[in-house]
């Protein structure tokens, strides 16, 4: 439990309403200096783009799954020339 510490946050409501209602989030102490509308801006964009590095995920595992099954391959090929 925290005792003594007061922080401002931003509620945005969730676009669409699937799994989640709202997005809170905890300002920094510097945060106080920008305007509102710009706290705004950034928490919704927050929210609708949730990262660079989690739209490509599926590729890994059809990556890693031909490059294991090429190097079987050529494990093989190169025991049954020897």
């Amino acid at each position: 439990m925290v005792k003594g510490i007061s922080k401002q946050v931003v509620v945005v409501n969730a676009p669409e309403e699937k799994l989640f209602e709202q997005a809170i989030f905890i300002l920094k102490d510097g945060a106080s200096a920008v305007s509102e509308e710009e706290l705004l801006r950034q928490a919704r964009r927050a929210v609708r783009n949730p990262g660079p590095g989690r739209r490509k995920l599926w590729l890994y595992g059809p990556a890693w799954a031909c490059l294991g099954a090429g190097l079987t391959g050529l494990i093989w090929l190169l025991t049954s020339l020897l």
